[in-house]
């Protein structure tokens, strides 16, 4: 499991600097959502939005067990069940397809996986991988239930701006096109693609960022993994709005403005999200939390959201828990309870 990275001089978080964004109508995929919201062949839902969870990271507790008591603390069962793989690991697992066969407590997969573990995006990309493909295509279609794959979430972090070195953003977005289409090509029908960016003002004012993106015809959603500081005055302090309005260095469109402009059609899921304090550092997370609904109603195109919950973050100073204060847990169980978040899954 990986949380998104900041600048290697702060912490392991993800965010951009603050902007003001495009204001959109409201609309009634943001507004309260009645008991008739339900999603479609590529889980988009009718209306309302996707309320999803990832628990227990950077711990030793299993990812199921970890969901199901944020599940409890929260008060609402979470539509998607976050879960990260890498390399030749062998995924759906068994904890994972028992809790998206969980009639009780409905859930669909939304998996990263880091294909290039141990080779190259540059390498997936000629087909030096295609052995580790097939093998999760046909893992893919034994399961059979509908499921998100995001393919080497956050990769700006990750690029290699040297020609040759295998992590050009040229690359990513070459190994993704070539995972996609060979996914297809074995007859795999129930992923639904995501492309999961850090969105950080650094990454966003480079020149390579744009060519990051591996196309319309092999990406079904857009995501974004971010998070906000409840710090006043420290690194990415705000609100909701902060975590997606926020600019690149240098000037631009924030992310949620350049997906809706860029990719007006796609989908959007902040795939990671949270409130975080330094750990020793307490602070109550309520007055995020209470702005979420406001900003979906501004921003229609937004179709899930999934918290990322722990105590520590890979670096061991940050808290991005919900219950940290019991002030922050009784908003982040009364968000958990607006009606925005009632989707049946089809």
């Amino acid at each position: 499991m990986r949380l998104a990275k900041l600048p290697k001089f702060l912490t392991a978080l993800t965010a951009v600097l603050a902007g003001t964004g495009a204001v959109l109508a409201p609309s009634t995929a943001a507004t309260a959502a009645p008991a008739a919201c339900v999603t479609d062949a590529k889980l988009v839902p009718s209306c309302g939005v996707l309320w999803g969870g990832a628990a227990g990271g950077f711990t030793s507790t299993p990812r199921d067990q970890a969901l199901k008591t944020w599940e409890k603390a929260s008060g609402r069962t979470a539509s998607l069940f976050h879960q990260y793989h890498k390399g030749d690991e062998a995924f759906p697992t068994k904890a994972e397809i028992a809790m998206t066969n969980d009639p009780a407590n409905p859930r669909a997969l939304l998996l990263n996986w880091k294909i290039a573990y141990g080779s190259s995006w540059a390498k997936v990309a000629k087909g030096e991988q295609n052995k580790r493909i097939d093998a999760f295509a046909a893992r893919a279609k034994s399961y059979g239930k509908k499921f998100f794959l995001v393919l080497n979430h956050e990769p700006e972090n990750d690029v290699k701006a040297t020609k040759g070195s295998g992590y050009e953003a040229k690359d990513f977005a070459a190994m993704y096109r070539h995972t996609i289409k060979r996914l297809r090509s074995q007859g795999v029908t129930n992923v639904v693609n995501v492309v999961a960016y850090m969105g950080n003002e650094k990454w966003m004012a480079q020149s390579w960022w744009a060519d990051l993106y591996p196309g319309d015809d092999v990406v079904d959603w857009i995501g974004l993994d971010s998070y906000v500081s409840v710090e006043k005055g420290y690194y990415h302090f705000g609100d909701f709005a902060d975590l997606l309005d926020r600019k690149p260095k240098g000037g631009g469109l924030g992310f949620y403005d350049w997906a809706v402009t860029k990719h007006k059609n796609k989908p959007i899921m902040v795939a990671e999200w949270g409130a975080y304090h330094r750990v020793g550092k307490t602070t109550d997370k309520a007055a995020v939390y209470d702005s979420v609904v406001s900003e979906l109603r501004k921003r229609p195109a937004i179709k899930a959201i999934v918290h990322f919950d722990t105590k520590k973050d890979d670096q061991g100073d940050r808290d991005i828990s919900i219950d940290s204060t019991k002030a922050s847990l009784a908003a982040f169980k009364k968000l958990a309870a607006n009606p925005i978040f009632k989707v049946k899954l089809g």
